[in-house]
């Protein structure tokens, strides 16, 4: 796959997580999540924080703590949420991206990846934080029609294991995938039930 196919397929991740994101009320901040201790507020703020860190990073600045630091959400938390979806398609949309190298701390000191690997990171988070939100406020996720093989194909490639398992850790162990609808398989292959 070419770095433009996959940044069209980012937008689409990222476009249809601010859809859903749109649907939260006051009412559903405390909300649990499928994240393992996160509310709907944690899920958002992280969600948001990860915005903005990654434009940081596609723009050459990933390496400042700085901008990977949760903050509250603020007044207006949809809203900003929006606006941090908007800063990182903007990000990834500059000319120089796919020649660029992502500083991305929180995989370690000093870890960098080539623009291709950090856009499939971030693709695959708002693919299952999108369906995350969904399916804590109720409602259905559907993946696009296009995102489904290549978002299974890098579901599948994340590392398994005792990883999964420590504090923090993004994806839980994977689980047995008892259909062949893409969804279910990416979410059981990153620890989520999508039956629960």
């Amino acid at each position: 796959m070419l770095i433009n196919d996959l940044l069209a397929l980012h937008h689409t991740a990222v476009r249809t997580s601010v859809e859903i994101v749109s649907q939260v009320s006051a009412d559903d901040w405390g909300k649990p999540t499928p994240c393992s201790e996160w509310t709907v507020a944690d899920l958002l703020a992280h969600m948001t924080v990860q915005h903005h860190g990654f434009a940081a990073a596609a723009r050459g600045e990933g390496g400042n703590l700085a901008v990977w630091e949760v903050r509250p959400l603020g007044a207006r938390p949809v809203a900003g949420y929006a606006e941090a979806a908007e800063d990182v398609l903007a990000a990834f949309a500059e000319p120089e991206v796919p020649q660029r190298e992502f500083d991305l701390p929180e995989f370690g000191p000093a870890a960098r990846f080539p623009a291709m690997q950090a856009v499939s990171f971030h693709l695959i988070d708002y693919v299952v934080h999108g369906w995350d939100v969904a399916r804590s406020l109720g409602l259905d996720y559907r993946l696009a029609p296009e995102l489904a093989e290549p978002a299974l194909r890098i579901a599948l490639a994340v590392p398994d294991g005792e990883s999964r398992l420590k504090p923090g850790a993004p994806f839980g162990p994977a689980l047995a995938a008892d259909d062949e609808d893409p969804l279910s398989r990416v979410l059981t292959a990153l620890g989520r039930s999508p039956k629960r």
